[in-house]
């Protein structure tokens, strides 16, 4: 009896043990606000890795991709693809830089209800939203200037944060770094006034 009594307190230390290692290893969502100075380690060379694991919740994610800034006559052209490790490892955000941007495209998202983005640099033309009807947290923001474009599609948010507020502020790290002089708009030459005699 005495044994019997022995086994089924230790299993039951053991069951505790187990609960307790598997809710330790759960991690708590990180309400921190993104950070406003992209800083290294990068993933692509580009994209902050603090931001990226802030708004997805994944740490240390499977990354592939790069971008090549001196491709498209110096607009640039890439992508990273950001994946969970775990599982299937699913894809939990895409940034793609183009050099084929269409400002009609961010007219008709913010048509649409999207919100329009600041002007993170001079030319340019945005919007971001989050689908009302999301169950994956995702948010989307596109930025136009001139024939380069950057598109944030976050496919899988962490929960509990505002989703389009951090792709907002991605878009706000990674556009000064993406967006080369290529892209800038022609500055609008000064006209001269003749001097009255």
């Amino acid at each position: 009896m005495m044994r019997k009594a022995f086994a089924v307190t230790s299993a039951l230390a053991c069951a505790l043990a187990t609960l307790t290692a598997c809710q330790s290893d759960e991690m708590p969502v990180d309400r921190s606000p993104m950070p406003t100075v992209a800083a290294a380690p990068y993933l692509c060379e580009h994209v902050p890795l603090k931001a990226v694991e802030l708004m997805t919740g994944v740490r240390n994610p499977l990354v592939r991709g790069f971008f090549d800034l001196t491709s498209a006559g110096g607009l640039g052209d890439g992508s990273c693809a950001i994946y969970q490790r775990e599982g299937e490892q699913p894809k939990v955000l895409q940034i793609r830089l183009t050099p084929a941007g269409n400002p009609e495209a961010v007219e008709e998202q913010i048509e649409d209800g999207a919100l329009p983005l600041p002007e993170i640099l001079p030319g340019v033309v945005g919007s971001y939203f989050k689908p009302l009807d999301s169950e994956t947290n995702d948010a989307y923001a596109l930025l136009v200037r001139g024939e380069a474009e950057i598109s944030i599609q976050m496919e899988i948010g962490a929960e509990g944060r505002d989703n389009a507020a951090d792709v907002l502020a991605l878009m706000k790290l990674i556009a000064p770094k993406l967006l080369t002089d290529a892209s800038a708009p022609s500055p609008t030459p000064k006209t001269s006034t003749p001097k009255e005699d």
